[in-house]
Protein backbone atom coordinates (compact mmCIF):
# COMPACT_ATOMS: atom_id res chain seq x y z
CA UNK A 1 0.00 0.00 0.00
CA UNK A 2 1.05 3.65 -0.93
CA UNK A 3 2.67 5.47 2.18
CA UNK A 4 0.02 8.11 3.34
CA UNK A 5 2.56 10.39 4.21
CA UNK A 6 1.73 13.54 6.33
CA UNK A 7 3.60 15.92 3.62
CA UNK A 8 4.45 15.25 0.46
CA UNK A 9 8.69 15.25 -0.47
CA UNK A 10 10.22 18.57 0.39
CA UNK A 11 13.33 17.76 -1.00
CA UNK A 12 14.95 21.47 -1.17
CA UNK A 13 15.28 20.71 2.80
CA UNK A 14 16.88 17.34 2.55
CA UNK A 15 17.33 15.63 -0.62
CA UNK A 16 15.84 11.89 -1.44
CA UNK A 17 12.74 11.13 0.76
CA UNK A 18 14.80 8.27 2.48
CA UNK A 19 17.44 10.97 3.70
CA UNK A 20 14.10 12.63 5.71
CA UNK A 21 13.95 11.08 8.89
CA UNK A 22 18.13 11.35 9.55
CA UNK A 23 17.79 15.25 8.18
CA UNK A 24 15.26 15.87 10.39
CA UNK A 25 16.65 14.23 13.60
CA UNK A 26 20.26 15.88 13.17
CA UNK A 27 18.47 19.05 12.61
CA UNK A 28 16.78 18.25 16.49
CA UNK A 29 19.62 17.17 18.00
CA UNK A 30 21.51 20.31 16.83
CA UNK A 31 18.53 22.80 17.87
CA UNK A 32 17.48 20.72 21.15
CA UNK A 33 19.35 22.97 23.96
CA UNK A 34 17.13 26.30 22.00
CA UNK A 35 13.89 24.80 21.06
CA UNK A 36 12.28 25.54 24.64
CA UNK A 37 12.89 29.03 24.15
CA UNK A 38 11.88 29.29 20.58
CA UNK A 39 8.81 27.29 21.40
CA UNK A 40 8.13 30.54 24.01
CA UNK A 41 8.42 32.70 20.67
CA UNK A 42 6.10 30.50 18.65
CA UNK A 43 3.11 30.14 21.29
CA UNK A 44 4.05 33.68 22.50
CA UNK A 45 3.35 32.17 26.15
CA UNK A 46 -0.09 31.14 25.41
CA UNK A 47 1.22 26.91 24.89
CA UNK A 48 0.68 25.73 28.46
CA UNK A 49 -2.66 26.63 28.86
CA UNK A 50 -3.52 25.66 25.40
CA UNK A 51 -1.76 22.05 25.80
CA UNK A 52 -3.46 21.69 29.26
CA UNK A 53 -7.29 22.54 27.59
CA UNK A 54 -6.57 19.71 25.00
CA UNK A 55 -5.64 16.95 27.18
CA UNK A 56 -8.74 18.22 29.20
CA UNK A 57 -10.68 17.82 26.11
CA UNK A 58 -9.66 14.41 24.60
CA UNK A 59 -9.83 12.96 28.21
CA UNK A 60 -6.84 12.71 29.89
CA UNK A 61 -6.92 12.63 34.05
CA UNK A 62 -5.64 11.30 37.37
CA UNK A 63 -4.29 7.92 37.35
CA UNK A 64 -3.61 7.12 33.90
CA UNK A 65 -0.53 5.76 32.19
CA UNK A 66 0.57 8.03 29.34
CA UNK A 67 2.69 7.40 26.37
CA UNK A 68 4.36 10.67 25.21
CA UNK A 69 5.41 10.16 21.72
CA UNK A 70 7.66 12.55 20.26
CA UNK A 71 7.96 14.18 22.99
CA UNK A 72 11.26 16.25 22.56
CA UNK A 73 12.00 18.20 25.38
CA UNK A 74 9.13 17.35 27.30
CA UNK A 75 7.11 20.27 26.61
CA UNK A 76 3.98 17.89 26.60
CA UNK A 77 4.87 15.96 29.05
CA UNK A 78 5.14 18.22 32.04
CA UNK A 79 1.48 19.11 31.22
CA UNK A 80 0.38 15.08 31.14
CA UNK A 81 2.20 14.96 34.42
CA UNK A 82 0.28 17.34 36.06
CA UNK A 83 -3.09 16.06 35.21
CA UNK A 84 -2.29 12.36 35.24
CA UNK A 85 -1.04 12.95 39.14
CA UNK A 86 0.98 10.70 41.32
CA UNK A 87 -1.48 8.09 41.09
CA UNK A 88 -0.12 8.04 37.06
CA UNK A 89 2.79 7.87 34.83
CA UNK A 90 4.46 9.13 31.91
CA UNK A 91 6.67 8.09 29.31
CA UNK A 92 8.35 9.67 26.72
CA UNK A 93 9.85 8.35 23.54
CA UNK A 94 11.51 10.64 20.71
CA UNK A 95 14.21 9.41 18.03
CA UNK A 96 16.65 12.46 18.58
CA UNK A 97 19.06 11.86 21.35
CA UNK A 98 19.70 15.56 21.91
CA UNK A 99 16.07 16.43 22.06
CA UNK A 100 15.93 13.10 25.12
CA UNK A 101 19.05 14.90 27.06
CA UNK A 102 17.15 18.14 27.07
CA UNK A 103 14.17 16.29 28.19
CA UNK A 104 16.04 14.57 30.99
CA UNK A 105 17.88 18.23 32.00
CA UNK A 106 14.28 19.75 32.32
CA UNK A 107 12.83 17.04 33.93
CA UNK A 108 15.46 14.83 35.80
CA UNK A 109 15.21 11.49 36.34
CA UNK A 110 11.18 11.61 37.52
CA UNK A 111 9.91 10.47 33.61
CA UNK A 112 11.02 7.28 32.35
CA UNK A 113 12.70 7.88 27.91
CA UNK A 114 12.59 5.86 25.08
CA UNK A 115 14.48 6.63 22.18
CA UNK A 116 12.62 5.00 18.94
CA UNK A 117 10.08 6.10 16.27
CA UNK A 118 6.78 6.37 16.31
CA UNK A 119 6.16 4.03 13.77
CA UNK A 120 7.90 1.28 15.30
CA UNK A 121 7.12 2.17 19.59
CA UNK A 122 9.32 -0.12 21.81
CA UNK A 123 6.27 -0.71 24.52
CA UNK A 124 4.09 -3.68 24.90
CA UNK A 125 0.89 -4.65 23.89
CA UNK A 126 -2.09 -3.00 25.44
CA UNK A 127 0.34 -1.58 28.07
CA UNK A 128 -1.11 2.46 28.10
CA UNK A 129 -4.49 4.39 28.64
CA UNK A 130 -3.27 7.17 26.36
CA UNK A 131 -1.04 8.07 23.41
CA UNK A 132 0.33 11.76 23.10
CA UNK A 133 1.78 13.41 19.87
CA UNK A 134 2.25 17.03 20.10
CA UNK A 135 3.21 19.05 16.59
CA UNK A 136 5.13 16.23 15.45
CA UNK A 137 2.90 14.27 13.18
CA UNK A 138 4.55 16.28 10.39
CA UNK A 139 7.69 14.47 11.13
CA UNK A 140 5.88 11.27 10.50
CA UNK A 141 6.99 8.94 7.69
CA UNK A 142 3.58 7.41 7.35
CA UNK A 143 0.40 8.15 9.03
CA UNK A 144 -1.02 4.51 8.83
CA UNK A 145 1.67 2.66 10.82
CA UNK A 146 1.73 5.22 12.80
CA UNK A 147 -1.91 5.05 13.81
CA UNK A 148 -1.66 1.39 13.68
CA UNK A 149 0.91 1.44 16.76
CA UNK A 150 -1.04 3.73 18.35
CA UNK A 151 -3.68 1.71 18.51
CA UNK A 152 -1.80 -1.78 19.20
CA UNK A 153 -0.05 -0.15 22.65
CA UNK A 154 -3.77 1.16 24.16
CA UNK A 155 -5.79 -0.80 26.33
CA UNK A 156 -9.78 -1.34 25.31
CA UNK A 157 -10.68 2.34 25.53
CA UNK A 158 -7.58 3.97 25.27
CA UNK A 159 -7.45 7.82 24.23
CA UNK A 160 -5.30 8.76 21.66
CA UNK A 161 -4.55 13.11 21.23
CA UNK A 162 -2.48 14.47 18.31
CA UNK A 163 -2.22 17.78 18.44
CA UNK A 164 -1.24 19.36 15.11
CA UNK A 165 -1.11 23.25 13.32
CA UNK A 166 -3.74 23.09 10.56
CA UNK A 167 -3.09 25.38 7.04
CA UNK A 168 -5.74 28.27 7.96
CA UNK A 169 -8.86 28.14 5.96
CA UNK A 170 -9.30 31.75 5.70
CA UNK A 171 -7.40 33.48 2.85
CA UNK A 172 -6.57 36.38 5.22
CA UNK A 173 -5.67 34.48 8.54
CA UNK A 174 -3.40 32.48 6.20
CA UNK A 175 -1.27 35.33 5.30
CA UNK A 176 -0.70 36.30 8.40
CA UNK A 177 0.35 32.75 9.79
CA UNK A 178 2.19 32.92 7.09
CA UNK A 179 3.94 36.47 8.52
CA UNK A 180 4.53 35.21 11.62
CA UNK A 181 5.40 31.74 11.66
CA UNK A 182 6.88 31.61 8.29
CA UNK A 183 9.11 34.88 8.57
CA UNK A 184 8.34 36.37 12.37
CA UNK A 185 8.99 33.42 14.17
CA UNK A 186 12.28 31.64 12.43
CA UNK A 187 13.73 35.08 12.52
CA UNK A 188 13.59 36.14 16.06
CA UNK A 189 14.62 31.98 16.83
CA UNK A 190 17.51 32.93 15.01
CA UNK A 191 18.40 35.86 18.28
CA UNK A 192 16.64 33.70 20.61
CA UNK A 193 19.75 31.10 20.10
CA UNK A 194 21.93 33.51 21.88
CA UNK A 195 25.00 33.35 19.22
CA UNK A 196 25.95 30.24 17.52
CA UNK A 197 23.31 27.82 16.82
CA UNK A 198 20.97 31.13 15.40
CA UNK A 199 21.63 29.61 12.11
CA UNK A 200 20.02 26.54 12.78
CA UNK A 201 17.34 27.33 14.95
CA UNK A 202 16.14 29.83 12.02
CA UNK A 203 16.54 27.24 9.77
CA UNK A 204 14.46 24.75 12.31
CA UNK A 205 11.43 27.01 12.48
CA UNK A 206 11.40 27.94 8.42
CA UNK A 207 11.18 24.14 7.71
CA UNK A 208 8.68 23.87 10.37
CA UNK A 209 6.19 26.26 8.74
CA UNK A 210 6.88 25.00 5.45
CA UNK A 211 5.90 21.40 6.62
CA UNK A 212 2.59 22.78 8.40
CA UNK A 213 1.94 24.73 4.94
CA UNK A 214 1.95 21.42 3.07
CA UNK A 215 0.39 18.67 5.51
CA UNK A 216 -2.20 17.17 4.84
CA UNK A 217 -6.15 18.15 5.80
CA UNK A 218 -7.38 17.43 9.18
CA UNK A 219 -10.18 15.48 7.13
CA UNK A 220 -7.29 13.06 5.88
CA UNK A 221 -5.79 12.47 9.40
CA UNK A 222 -9.65 11.90 10.65
CA UNK A 223 -9.89 9.20 8.38
CA UNK A 224 -6.56 7.33 8.62
CA UNK A 225 -7.42 7.27 12.60
CA UNK A 226 -10.98 5.97 11.48
CA UNK A 227 -8.79 3.42 9.39
CA UNK A 228 -6.68 2.65 11.69
CA UNK A 229 -9.71 1.34 14.26
CA UNK A 230 -9.96 4.18 16.06
CA UNK A 231 -13.61 5.12 16.82
CA UNK A 232 -15.69 8.85 16.85
CA UNK A 233 -12.59 10.36 16.16
CA UNK A 234 -13.23 14.18 16.36
CA UNK A 235 -11.22 17.25 16.05
CA UNK A 236 -11.55 20.82 17.68
CA UNK A 237 -9.75 24.06 16.14
CA UNK A 238 -8.61 27.04 17.82
CA UNK A 239 -7.76 30.00 15.43
CA UNK A 240 -8.46 28.27 12.32
CA UNK A 241 -4.81 26.92 13.17
CA UNK A 242 -4.21 24.47 16.27
CA UNK A 243 -5.91 21.20 16.05
CA UNK A 244 -6.52 18.84 18.24
CA UNK A 245 -7.49 15.21 17.07
CA UNK A 246 -8.48 12.35 19.71
CA UNK A 247 -10.05 9.33 19.59
CA UNK A 248 -10.38 5.66 21.24
CA UNK A 249 -9.77 2.39 20.63
CA UNK A 250 -12.91 0.44 20.50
Amino acid sequence: MKPLRPHPPLPAWYGAEARRAPWVRALFDRTARHYDRINGILSLGTGRAYRRRALRWAGIGPGMRVLDVATGTGILAREVMALVGPGGAVVGLDPSAGMLAACRAALGPGMPLLRGEGENLPVADASVDAVTLGYALRHMADLRPLFAEFRRVLRPGGIVLVLEKTRPRHRLWRACAHGWFGLGVPALSRIAALGRGGGEARALMRYYWDTVEHCVPPETILAALAEAGFTAPRLQRELDLFGAYAARKA
